[in-house]
């Protein structure tokens, strides 16, 4: 039973990892996150296992580790550097890393629900009914928080990010 979760864990925890950086916004939280999220599957591997469904079983206690996190979280100084005079050119990857940079910031000004629905729907490439299942709640409220949390971002000026 342990290789299959060790051959789980080396298959998966690459795409995992991406997914809990993308909800704490910081590497070192991220892989805290992993870690206690793949320490609770291994707690319950033979049941998880059995359902078929380990990756939904760890994907839900990254988005329900990382929202407990968001709850306990101190407020931490936000530093603003001062604006660039850069104007990119076409196909200029630093403006293409400028905006996966500025959404990702973005990211971290949402309400903690709305930003797991934002990553599970749009990076994670969930459908609505598999991020309502992740996330214990309905449907309609899947769509409700994505439309909350796209409003906010477009209000924080990321419109040509967003396109």
């Amino acid at each position: 039973m342990f290789a299959v979760f060790e051959a789980f864990v080396q298959q998966r925890s690459t795409e995992l990892l991406r997914t809990a950086r993308l909800l704490t916004a910081n590497h070192s939280d991220a892989e805290d996150l992993l870690q206690d999220a793949l320490a609770g599957l291994a707690r319950h591997w033979e049941a998880v296992s059995r359902d078929g469904h380990p990756e939904a079983y760890v994907r839900r206690a990254l988005h329900n580790g990382a929202i407990d996190g968001w709850r306990r979280r101190r407020t931490r100084p936000h530093v603003v550097a001062e604006p660039s005079e850069h104007t990119p050119s076409a196909g200029d990857r630093f403006a293409d890393v400028d905006s996966r940079l500025a959404l990702r910031e973005a990211l971290t000004q949402l309400p903690p629900r709305q930003r797991a629905v934002i990553v599970l729907r749009y990076y994670e490439q969930l459908t609505e009914a598999e991020t309502a299942e992740v996330l214990g709640c309905s449907i309609n409220t899947v769509k409700s928080q994505t439309r909350h949390a796209m409003t906010r971002l477009r209000g924080l000026s990321l419109e040509e990010v967003l396109r």
